[in-house]
């Protein structure tokens, strides 16, 4: 199997990055696996990584078999991000281990951990939307408007005014450059 190897540090722990490609290298040759690509990168886990993007790209071009990471954490940016990337290197027929974890999504066992993510990630998504909702209605209680702000209020008086004038809400529209259904909305009210 070609191997494609994937380690990340943040700026806060960069003595380690050699240590995890050393131990993802004698993973692979343990398993007899051919090592194709190795990617590190240094940085946040809540910014972009381009190197996880190309190993990715890799994967669907079909140029590795496995991907091995040191830890999940590495890996994902949060556990829907994990999920999502997990599910699509399965559906590639990528397999994907994590050393630390124990996770090795090439067996029976590993793919139903993912399924268990799955389920993390579901839970994590709902708690997040009770969490929101929770805000809008507390901030609705408090008074305060939640959502997009009426852009065209402004032209309330004009709207009203070309109307009087006998001009259609296409026409009035037309005339001051906003959208039909708003000059409805501001006739209606």
């Amino acid at each position: 199997m070609k191997a494609g190897i994937y380690a990340r540090v943040s700026t806060h722990d960069q003595h380690t990055l050699v240590m995890q490609i050393e131990a993802m290298r004698k993973y692979a040759q343990a398993r007899e696996w051919q090592v194709e690509i190795e990617f590190s990168e240094i940085g946040s886990g809540a910014k972009d990584r381009p190197k996880r993007s190309e190993l990715i790209n890799q994967a669907r071009r079909r140029q590795i078999d496995v991907i091995i990471v040191w830890k999940l954490d590495r890996w994902g940016r949060s556990v829907t991000d994990l999920l999502h990337t997990l599910s699509e290197l399965n559906d590639l027929g990528v397999g994907f281990i994590s050393l630390t974890e124990a996770l090795d999504m090439t067996t029976s066992t590993g793919r139903a951990m993912a399924g268990l993510l799955a389920i993390f990630a579901q839970f994590e998504r709902e708690i997040l939307c009770e969490r929101v909702k929770a805000g809008i209605a507390h901030a609705r209680s408090l008074g305060k408007p939640h959502g997009r702000p009426e852009t065209v209020k402004k032209y309330t008086d004009e709207v009203i005014g070309l109307f009087n004038e006998g001009l259609n809400p296409s026409e009035i529209a037309r005339k001051l450059g906003i959208g039909r259904t708003s000059v409805r909305r501001m006739l209606n009210k």
